[in-house]
């Protein structure tokens, strides 16, 4: 469980700072900061073992028909990310405690924070080929969240959209490659895809499937031509963009690089692809970062450079080369999180981010600026810090590896070093020396401890990992060994290693890129106008435009507003679909007798005919309509109960009530005729006749074929296997729980889209036609009749008690927490229609918002505490308990899943009833205040 622990105290701790943010932003903190301390302390609690070249699994079936598993694995690769993301994670809690203002959420935002590690840490974590994709799109998600944490500014909206819509496409591909991979190797564990080498390699779908992956890695991790939607991120808060976007998120890319090197690592494909990307995003990102003003738009364009760096170094098909790139993981975390903090630092103490207004704000901050500089240094690989170590081990790897004509990945590399020497010398060297200047108004200085003890922790990390780079070498090494498999001799860590090429090209980017800051004001102007119209974000939204506007094109023809079109044209599309599947078919003979006809059965069809017959006729008049469609309703239950079903007919006679209040409540704000005047589509009737008698034909088909089904599967491991009598219940929320589990959320989300439509009428114009409406009938004297409201409280008990009975029964007999929800509903229905909402919402205290929650997660904990004791997803558990003086009583852990569809269903049921009920407020009365309180039309505008 320590694996499962590491990943779920995030993820849960997530709840714990909104909460604890009520009693002040100290709790707050300490609300985020306990569940990484605590997982850190796990994870390096298995630190012995991963270092001795073991691993840590915690696997439970999910899905197994699918190959679906909660299965996570700790190996050295897993354990190395997942200790930059959890320490970088606590250091960036406690910098944004002290970074955002006193009037902004930071319980939201702390919990958004956790959300993304928990996601983080699962897919560094995860095992199974299906469970990363679901990690990967969690981080995609909550990252949307993080970088639009300011909605009030434009360019943080638009630069979430953007990278929610760049990543969670790469996610898309993502998925069906991995899904592909999976069905080729034969498994879909990860830590079993390096035995299975030959065979993917040997499958004609290997091309594919490296694409398809490749794509997914190369969004997450911004290279060309994806590289854009990093910069337009860094609108985001400055804690979100110093652990996002240089620590975390943008790593997961290299991960899954690092992860799939031993199946496609030293293929020809994947070292001209992954080489060649990488080094063009290395250029293209140090390029552009001279000649950024602002300066998270330059640390952001540099990050994009390093990521290629470490993507090519990824491609290079030499396990060495793999080891460097880890060790230019470790080391470009540390300065470049260390930088965003800094840049952080300088927009909150002067409120401004543009060097060219600001400059000399080492005289006074000078904290700052040493703390700036140290780190800048190292980004540029300047000895004795971290960044040089890595850099000189990435130029002997290029030196040593021969790619394309031999000379070009050489030159491009040697290019791109002296771009990033130029652009780290002139962030420290623009921002911090030179004469004072200030936006007007400002007067900073050094900020307090908790903005500036967290890069002081990284620039510490910088200067010892330079001057002893041995320190990382055994988390190194065990990360490189899980990458590229055991055995090999590492490259030896050591800041001087004599002289060499490496040497002689970081002399030559030293004195290059101080020439080029100090020759930048003359190239900008050149670079500047030579670019701009290669700007990636401008395409895109370009492209996206142009998508919008073909599709309202099309719209526009297809759509004609009138739905009997659309249902005509789905209608004949079914009929051909029907038609050219009968006919390939080997044709059909029945093998069944047919049902001898009784009298009862012919009367159950009469009236339903007889009530189709007459909605036909009255469809016009919607009162009328309603109510006969609750009559076939009826019917339908009737035949049920006929067919020995009396769960499903309970069910559609408790569907049918309440259903058909709530039309009847709905019908108050609609007319109450439908406009005679719609056009109706031609051959409209000859269609629906069509359909008919093909509906009926498919039906006669299916009850006279012998086809084999699984009601013999479900009778027989009913009792033994779900510990219940009620087959239609057990498959529920046993057999097919996960199923149940799905509707109940889609139930859910729908009484939450009734609730958004239903105050969105609320407001505006809409407000305004519902205050003009007038009733169309007269009005009662008395709107709460005194027999009604006494017969209404006489029933509630009496429902309520049927609604328990219905609930425990359920497992064994017709009934459960569908039914008894409905009813429950029905009850308090009656009592809105008797005595108004204000008197029954005063007795129903809670939010039905807070009802839909609790269903989803009692339902969901019961599903997972199957998992816990090894079982599948939402397994019954079942046995007898002996109760004195009553004998044994069947019990299952069912039960609770049954608890949670009923407040689900209750909750979706009375949210829709409550809007209703305000929305009649605005039409008509003021809210009584006793059951009995007489009518008060609202007065006309002539009187009032």
């Amino acid at each position: 469980m320590g694996a499962s622990a590491i990943v779920a105290l995030p993820l849960l701790g997530a709840m714990l700072p909104p909460f604890f943010a009520r009693a002040g932003r100290m709790p707050a903190l300490l609300a985020a900061l306990t569940p990484s301390l605590a997982a850190l302390v796990l994870l390096w609690g298995h630190g012995a073992a991963v270092f001795s070249g073991e691993s840590v699994e915690a696997v439970a079936p999910w899905v197994p028909s699918l190959g679906l598993e909660w299965a996570l694995r700790i190996d050295g690769l897993g354990f190395f990310f997942a200790s930059l993301i959890l320490a970088i994670g606590i250091l960036i809690f406690i910098y944004s405690r002290g970074y955002l203002a006193g009037n902004e959420p930071i319980g939201t935002f702390y919990a958004y924070l956790l959300l993304f590690q928990g996601a983080m840490l699962g897919v560094v974590l995860a095992d199974n080929l299906l469970l990363l994709p679901v990690f990967w799109e969690l981080t995609s998600l909550s990252s949307f969240l993080l970088i639009g944490f300011w909605r009030h500014l434009p360019d943080g909206r638009r630069g979430a959209r953007l990278a929610l819509a760049i990543t969670g496409a790469g996610g898309l591909a993502l998925l069906a490659g991995l899904i592909l991979l999976g069905e080729v190797a034969g498994t879909y564990r990860l830590s079993e895809l390096a035995g299975r080498q030959e065979l993917i390699l040997a499958s004609p779908l290997a091309p594919a499937i490296l694409a398809l992956i490749l794509l997914g890695a190369f969004t997450k991790s911004a290279q060309f031509p994806f590289h854009f939607w990093l910069p337009h991120a860094m609108a985001a808060p400055t804690p979100v963009s110093a652990y996002l976007h240089s620590a975390t998120m943008v790593k997961a890319g290299l991960y899954l690089l690092a992860r799939l090197w031993p199946v496609f690592g030293q293929t020809d494909a994947w070292v001209a692809w992954v080489t060649g990307i990488g080094a063009a995003t290395m250029l293209l990102g140090a390029a552009i970062a001279l000649f950024k003003e602002d300066l998270k738009a330059l640390l952001a364009y540099s990050t994009v450079s390093h990521l290629g760096l470490v993507t090519m170094l990824l491609g290079l098909g030499s396990p060495t080369a793999v080891f460097a790139a880890m060790l230019h993981i470790l080391m470009h975390a540390t300065f470049k999180a260390a930088l965003f903090m800094n840049t952080g630092i300088v927009d909150h103490e002067t409120g401004s981010r543009d060097l060219r207004r600001l400059s000399g704000l080492a005289k006074v901050m000078p904290g700052t600026a040493g703390l700036g500089t140290l780190a800048a240094l190292s980004m540029a690989g300047v000895p004795p810090l971290n960044g040089f170590v890595s850099k000189e081990a990435m130029l002997a790897e290029v030196l040593a590896t021969r790619w394309g004509d031999g000379w070009l990945l050489w030159a491009i590399v040697v290019l791109a070093t002296i771009l990033s020497a130029a652009y780290a010398f002139r962030y420290f060297s623009a921002l911090f020396f030179g004469p004072l200047r200030l936006p007007g108004g400002r007067r900073p200085h050094d900020p307090p401890a908790l903005l500036w003890g967290p890069p002081l922790a990284l620039v510490v990390a910088v200067v010892a990992l330079g001057l002893w780079p041995g320190l990382a070498e055994p988390l190194l090494t065990a990360a490189s060994a899980a990458a590229v498999g055991d055995g090999r001799e590492w490259p030896e860590l050591a800041l001087w290693h004599g002289f060499g090429a490496p040497l002689v090209v970081s002399v030559a980017a030293f004195v290059f890129g101080a020439a080029l800051v100090w020759r930048h004001r003359a190239l900008s102007c050149r670079v500047l106008a030579w670019a701009l119209p290669l700007d990636g974000r401008k395409a895109f939204f370009t492209a996206q435009e142009g998508l919008v506007r073909g599709a309202h094109c099309l719209v526009a023809r297809l759509h004609s507003g009138v739905l009997g079109r659309y249902v005509l044209l789905l209608t004949l599309v079914s009929l051909v679909a029907l038609a050219l599947g009968w006919g390939m078919g080997e044709g059909w003979r029945p093998q069944r007798p047919p049902t001898p006809v009784d009298g009862l059965a012919v009367i159950f069809a009469g009236i339903a005919l007889a009530a189709i017959g007459l909605v036909l006729r009255w469809h016009q008049e919607r009162l009328r309509a309603v109510l006969l469609t609750g009559v076939v309703g009826l019917v339908v239950s009737l035949a049920f109960l006929y067919a020995s079903a009396p769960d499903l007919a309970l069910t559609q006679i408790a569907v049918e009530a309440v259903t058909t209040v709530l039309l009847l409540l709905t019908l108050f704000f609609l007319p109450q005729h439908d406009a005679a005047s719609l056009p109706k589509p031609r051959g409209a009737a000859a269609v629906a006749v069509l359909a008919g008698l093909a509906v009926g034909l498919l039906a006669w088909v299916m009850m006279r074929n012998e086809a084999p089904t699984l009601a013999d599967y479900f009778w027989s491991r009913s009792v033994p296997e779900g510990g219940g009598r009620n087959v239609v219940n057990v498959i529920l929320v046993d057999f097919r729980g996960y199923d149940t589990y799905g509707e109940i959320t889609v139930l859910g989300i729908a009484g939450l889209v009734i609730y958004a439509l239903l105050q969105g009428m609320q407001e505006g114009a809409a407000r305004q036609n519902l205050h003009a409406w007038r009733f169309p009938f007269a009005l009662s004297a008395t709107r709460h009749p005194l027999l009604f409201a006494v017969t209404a409280r006489v029933m509630l008990p009496f429902l309520l008690m049927a609604a328990v009975y219905v609930f425990l029964r359920g497992h064994n007999a017709p009934g459960g927490g569908f039914i008894a929800s409905l009813l429950v509903a029905l009850a308090f229905l009656i009592q809105y229609m008797a005595s108004g909402l204000s008197w029954t919402m005063q007795r129903l205290r809670l939010d039905a918002h807070v009802w839909i929650g609790t269903g989803l997660l009692v339902a969901g904990a019961t599903g997972m505490a199957a998992m816990v004791l090894g079982a599948p997803f939402l397994r019954s558990a079942h046995g007898e308990v002996h109760v004195p003086g009553i004998g044994p009583v069947a019990l299952a852990s069912a039960m609770g899943f049954d608890l949670g569809v009923l407040l689900t269903v209750f909750g979706a049921v009375t949210l829709a009833l409550v809007q209703l009920a305000f929305l009649g407020r605005l039409v008509g009365f003021s809210p009584n205040r006793t059951p009995q309180d007489p009518a008060r039309p609202r007065p006309s505008q002539e009187e009032g």
